[in-house]
């Protein structure tokens, strides 16, 4: 992945997980860097790194980012030719990708217990495959998600004790 995919990456991560339900804009975090960290990077500079004019952060704004974003510095540059996050056998064989995938998607969303908790889920499952398949039959059923939703969760809300009445 190249450092400009990385940077619209943790922008579209660090809106999702401030609620915004979108990528923060290049000009928001521009703004936030200068809020939370009190240091500034334009949004020029973020515009020419994610398209490529610039190749390279400078060693200042990559560590400036990677505080921002909550990263390790070193993930702030391209990845070398044929780099790959999945673990690979002694065989050269990558091995259950999509649970690897939805790990670390896990690993990403600790902040947020109920999508750690359900990606976390699906990679257990043995069939991880079919359940993001049933997930998108559901998903393409207007309603149904919401209504399966109240119906699974309606369980744990009769299990609370009741109040006793007196007569």
């Amino acid at each position: 992945m190249r450092l400009g995919e990385k940077l619209r990456y943790l922008r579209e991560v660090e809106g999702t997980l401030r609620g915004l339900d979108r990528e923060l804009s290049q000009q928001e975090l521009a703004r936030l860097v200068q809020k939370e960290t009190g240091k500034s990077i334009s949004q020029s500079y973020l515009s020419q790194l994610e398209s490529g004019a610039r190749p390279h952060l400078t060693n200042s704004s990559r560590l400036l980012l990677a505080r921002f974003f909550k990263v390790h510095p070193g993930y702030l540059v391209d990845d070398p030719e044929g780099f790959q996050n999945e673990l690979v056998s002694g065989l050269g064989a990558i091995e259950d990708k999509l649970d690897l995938w939805l790990v670390a998607g896990a690993e990403r969303f600790l902040r947020d217990a109920e999508l750690h908790h359900a990606l976390l889920t699906v990679a257990k499952h043995s069939d991880s495959r079919m359940c993001l398949v049933l997930l998108g039959t559901i998903l393409e059923n207007p309603g149904l998600a919401e209504r399966l939703i109240e119906v699974l969760r309606a369980p744990a809300a009769a299990t609370k004790p009741k109040p006793r009445r007196h007569a």
